[in-house]
Parts: C-alpha cells; sequence; structure tokens
C-alpha cells in the first residue's frame, strides 16, 4: 500500500519547512556579514576621525608659521595641513572681495574672500570674516597688512544641493580656483586663510568666527550595526526553532 494522504501532507511540510529554514539562514548569513562589515567600517572611521580630531586640537595651538609658497603646495593635503595656524604679509588687491553665503553664530550672511599678494610673491585668498549683509562689509584696508589665521583647503563643487555660479557670481563654497579665475587672479594658494578677529576691527566683516569641531558618531553607528547583526542571528535561531516544533 501507498502512503496516506496525512503521510504524504505532512512530507511535504517537511520539505517545504527544511527549504524554508536553508534560505532563511542564506538570508541572515548575508545581512549579518553585511552588518558586521558596516559595524568594522564604522570602527575603522571612529579611529581615523579621533586621529583627526587631535591632529586639529594640536595644528590650532601651535605658534603660526608663514603661509605655505608655491614650493610646498604639492605637499599641502587636507589631512596633513587643515587648520595649521599661518601668517601672512602682503597688501590686499582692492575692488576684487567675492562674497560666499554662509550661516554662522551671528546669522545669515556672506563670507568675505579678499585676494593677498604677498610679500613672497604669490597670492592667497583671506577669508576677512563674515557680513551680515552685502553693503555692510567694509573695503580691506590698504597698505602693508599681516593676517594671522587658519589654513583652509579649498572647497571646490559649491555647496549642499548647490553649486557655485561663477557667471552671474553666486558662491556657495570657497572654491579658490573658481574665484581666482573669476577674479582674474594668478598664482594663487591652493587654500585660503580664515583670518582671526584682529584683521578688520570692530567693523564689518568679523573673523575669527572658523568653527572647529567635528561630528564624532562613529562608535554610535557601530554599535548600531553590531546590533542589527546580532538581532538577525537570534531572530534566526527564534525561526529555525519555531519551524522545528511545528507538527508534522
Amino acid at each position: 500500500m501507498g502512503p496516506t494522504p496525512t503521510a504524504s501532507a505532512g512530507a511535504i511540510r517537511r520539505t517545504v519547512g527544511r527549504r524554508q529554514v536553508v534560505w532563511a539562514g542564506l538570508l541572515a548569513a548575508v545581512l549579518c556579514i553585511l552588518f558586521s562589515g558596516l559595524g568594522v567600517w564604522q570602527v575603522q572611521r571612529l579611529a581615523w576621525k579621533t586621529r583627526l580630531i587631535a591632529a586639529v586640537d594640536a595644528r590650532t595651538q601651535m605658534v603660526a608659521t608663514p603661509a605655505p609658497g608655491p614650493a610646498a603646495w604639492a605637499r599641502i593635503t587636507r589631512d596633513g595641513d587643515a587648520y595649521r595656524r599661518v601668517v601672512a604679509h602682503g597688501a590686499y588687491l582692492p575692488g576684487r572681495d567675492t562674497l560666499v553665503q554662509a550661516v554662522t553664530d551671528l546669522g545669515p550672511g556672506y563670507w568675505v574672500m579678499t585676494p593677498m599678494r604677498t610679500e613672497a610673491g604669490f597670492v592667497v585668498l583671506v577669508n576677512r570674516g563674515f557680513t551680515p549683509d552685502r553693503q555692510a562689509a567694509a573695503a580691506p584696508a590698504s597698505g602693508r597688512q599681516t593676517v594671522n589665521g587658519l589654513l583652509r583647503i579649498t572647497e571646490p563643487r559649491g555647496g549642499f544641493l548647490r553649486q557655485n555660479a561663477p557667471s552671474t557670481d553666486r558662491w556657495y563654497s570657497r572654491d579658490v580656483a573658481a574665484i581666482a579665475a573669476r577674479r582674474s587672479v594668478k598664482n594663487v594658494a591652493p587654500y585660503f586663510i580664515d583670518a582671526d578677529r584682529s584683521v578688520d576691527g570692530p567693523a564689518w566683516p568679523k573673523g575669527g568666527l572658523t568653527v572647529v569641531r567635528f561630528p564624532n558618531s562613529h562608535l554610535a553607528y557601530a554599535l548600531t550595526w553590531f546590533t542589527l547583526a546580532g538581532l538577525t542571528v537570534a531572530g534566526f535561531a527564534v525561526f529555525r526553532r519555531h519551524a522545528s516544533m511545528e507538527p508534522e
């Protein structure tokens, strides 16, 4: 005699159940590997960000060094040089200010970027500071000037969801090369200087507003990914146990 209908149905359920467990196990393995990989990546990012914060803190406390000239430009990097304290001596180029949209602790307004021809012969863009209104920014002082501030790396490609429009003089980021081209300035350093508060005295623009803070949530992100990996394993274990307890 052949198998009874009940026995055949039970065998089918067991086969289907085993297949479901296998597929669920494969999915759980993929997800676990993915979540764990993302967690490891965040741990690596945490180590990198911790080193970066420590390095930047050290640079901002160092004695100012002369603004790097052309011989050093090829070696300047974001990780190695951003936020270094530098000093430049020279004269501003009048009539070539560029206003870059900004939001600061003083509200919305503009950064005032002015080219300075240094005594070393090259030009460096100086962020003289923030002004809340285009008409409020004073013209740069004439004659020999000394600028102390922080070296900042150029910001190409515009701001978040907004591209610079040099042809209409609309700027959302401090793109040194684009600004220099628009103002017809040659031999420009590939960085700019965020000037200290002392550059223009009490008038607008106001310097010294550089924010040296870096969000560092990588530990929380890492714990989240590792938790998801653990929950994936636990979820599969519960599913497998439930499947094995189903009546035949």
